[in-house]
C-alpha cells in the first residue's frame, strides 16, 4: 500500500484501520516506542511495537537514523503530546543505520559540528525546520511576483560585467594553470580561453535584468550569486542566492513601496504557513538567550520580532539626517560604537543601522539618497550632485536586509560616472544601450535570500540557513 506522510497522519479527523508510514526512526524506547519522522513535519508520530510479538534481530536494527516502514493501524494516543499514534501489525528495515557511529544521535549538538556534517543535520529537528521554512519562502517569493504579473528572467552565471565595480569575483577558465598561454606583451592571452574573453561568476543579475525590464515592464531574477571576498564572518558567503526586481517607470518611492509590500507578504506567507517550525524555533531561540547576559538578550522573540515588521509601517528616513542622529546618538558620544560617526559621508556599519531600528526609531527604517561616493556607478544622481537616489531597508537583529536605487536612466550621466571610476565603456556598452533606445525611469533592488531566512529563523550565522555553505577554506559536499 502506500504511505501517507506523517504530517497527514497527525492532521487526520479520525482513526483509521489500515496505515502506511516510512520515515527515519529518532527514537526508539523501551523496545516499543518508536519515534518516526519523515521530514513532512517537525513532529514525529509514534509507532507502538508489539515488541512480544516481534523477533529480536529485527528490534536490535531499531536504531537512530535507521530508515523503517509501518503498517498498522492510526489510533488515539494514550500519551500526551498527539492526538494520534501507529499501532504497529508489521515493520519494515529499510536501511539500517550504525548507533555507535551516526553523528546525529538524540542530544545536543553545537552549530559548528553540525556544519561539519552538513549532508546529515537536516535529520535534526531545527535545520529541518530551517530547510522547510527556506522551501516556503522561496515558493512565497515566486507566488508574489507571478500574482503581480512580473516576468521570471534566468540572468547569466557566467559574465564578463562587474556590477557591484568591486572586482571581488571568482574566474572562469578552461586555460591550463600549469602553462598559460601569454600574449606578446607577457599577459594572459583570454584570447585563448573558453570564451575569448576574460569572465567571472557574476555577483549579480541586475546589469542583464535591466535589460529586460525595458522590453517587459517588470522583471525579476532569482538565482545563485557569488561573491569572492575573504570575510570569514556569519553575515558572508561566497556564494548565495539573491532576488532582484527591475521595474521600468518607478521612481525610488515607487521603488520603496514594492520592497515593503514585497517583504510584509514573503513573511506573513511564511507565519501562515510555518508555525511549528517556527514555535521550536523560537522555542530554541528562548533557551539559547538563557546562557547570555542579560544585556545582551534580544528584547523580542522570534515571533515578535516577525509580526514587528508586518505591523509597523517603514519608517523612511534621509541619510542626512540619520547622519545627524547618529552622531547625537548616547552612544556615540560615548565611544560605545565600534565605529565613530564624525562627519557626513561614513558607510553606515550594522551597529548604526540597528541602532536607528531598535533604539531610536523602533520600527522597519528606509534609509535613502546616501552619498554617492559610496555607492555603485548605476545610482541615479540627484540634483544636488553629491548623493544618489539609492535606498536600504533595516531590519532589528540584522541590520540590512534590502539594498536598491532608482537607476541613472541618463545616458550622459551615467557615461560620464563610469569614466570617473574607470569602467570601460566597450565592455558595457550593450547596458549603455538601454540608454541609448528608449531610456525610461526605472528602479529595482536586491534582497539576499540567506539575509531573508536568517531574518525568518532567528539563526545568528547565515552558514547554518543555506544548505551546504561555501566560505574561504571551506567548499565540502
Amino acid at each position: 500500500m502506500r504511505h501517507t506522510k506523517v504530517k497527514d497522519l497527525l492532521n487526520s479527523t479520525t482513526t483509521l484501520q489500515e496505515v502506511n508510514a516510512k520515515g527515519w526512526v529518532r527514537t526508539f524506547r523501551n523496545n516499543q516506542f518508536i519515534a518516526l519522522n519523515d521530514g513532512s513535519t517537525i513532529k514525529n508520530i509514534q509507532c507502538v511495537v508489539d515488541f512480544e510479538n516481534t523477533p529480536d534481530e529485527v528490534l536490535k536494527r531499531i536504531t537512530t537514523g535507521a530508515a523503517v516502514s509501518v503498517t498498522g493501524s492510526l489510533v488515539e494516543s494514550k500519551g500526551a503530546g498527539q492526538k494520534y499514534e501507529i499501532k504497529v501489525a508489521k515493520l519494515e528495515i529499510l536501511g539500517d543505520s550504525d548507533p555507535e557511529k551516526f553523528p546525529m544521535q538524540p542530544k545536543k549538538h553545537s552549530l559548528e559540528f553540525l556544519r561539519e556534517n552538513a549532508h546529515l543535520r537536516v535529520r535534526t529537528n531545527a535545520f529541518g525546520a530551517i530547510m522547510r521554512i527556506r522551501s516556503v519562502l522561496s515558493f512565497a517569493v515566486h507566488n508574489y511576483f507571478q500574482q503581480k504579473g512580473f516576468v521570471y528572467v534566468n540572468t547569466p552565471i557566467i559574465t564578463g560585467a562587474d556590477a557591484e565595480g568591486a572586482g571581488e569575483m571568482f574566474q572562469v577558465t578552461s586555460l591550463p594553470l600549469e602553462n598559460l598561454p601569454k600574449t606578446e606583451e607577457g599577459t594572459i592571452d583570454y584570447k585563448k580561453d573558453f570564451f575569448g574573453k576574460h569572465t567571472n561568476l557574476t555577483v549579480s543579475g541586475q546589469l542583464e535584468g535591466e535589460t529586460f525590464a525595458m522590453a517587459l515592464g517588470q522583471i525579476y531574477t532569482f538565482g545563485p550569486t557569488f561573491r569572492a571576498e575573504n570575510s570569514n564572518t556569519s553575515r558572508h558567503l561566497a556564494e548565495f542566492w539573491m532576488i532582484e526586481p527591475e521595474v521600468a517607470f518607478n521612481d525610488l518611492d515607487a521603488n520603496m513601496d514594492l520592497a515593503e509590500d514585497f517583504i510584509q507578504y514573503v513573511i506573513k506567507y511564511a507565519l501562515n504557513n510555518c508555525g511549528d517550525d517556527l514555535k521550536f524555533l523560537e522555542g530554541r531561540l528562548l533557551e539559547e538567550e538563557k546562557s547570555k547576559p542579560q544585556a545582551e538578550r534580544s528584547e523580542m522573540t522570534l515571533l515578535e520580532k516577525l509580526n514587528f515588521v508586518l505591523e509597523n509601517n517603514f519608517k523612511r528616513v534621509s541619510y542626512t539626517e540619520a547622519i545627524d542622529i547618529l552622531r547625537e546618538s548616547t552612544p556615540n558620544k560615548k565611544k560605545k560604537f565600534s565605529y565613530i560617526i564624525n562627519e557626513w559621508g561614513a558607510d553606515l556599519q550594522s551597529e548604526h543601522e540597528r541602532y536607528l531600528v531598535e533604539k531610536h526609531f523602533k520600527c522597519p527604517v528606509i534609509l535613502f539618497d546616501y552619498p554617492s561616493n559610496i555607492k555603485a556607478f548605476y545610482m541615479r544622481l540627484n540634483e544636488d550632485g553629491k548623493t544618489v537616489r539609492a535606498m536600504d531597508i533595516l531590519f532589528p537583529g540584522i541590520g540590512e536586509i534590502v539594498g536598491g536605487s532608482q537607476r541613472e536612466e541618463r545616458f550622459d550621466v551615467l557615461v560620464e560616472k563610469m569614466k570617473a571610476l574607470g569602467i570601460d565603456e566597450k565592455e558595457l556598452s550593450w547596458y549603455l544601450d538601454t540608454r541609448r533606445f528608449g531610456s525610461a525611469v526605472h528602479s529595482g533592488f536586491g534582497l539576499g535570500f540567506e539575509r531573508l531566512v536568517l531574518f525568518v529563523t532567528g539563526m545568528s550565522n547565515i552558514r547554518d540557513v543555506i544548505p551546504f555553505p561555501r566560505t574561504p577554506g571551506s567548499a565540502d559536499f
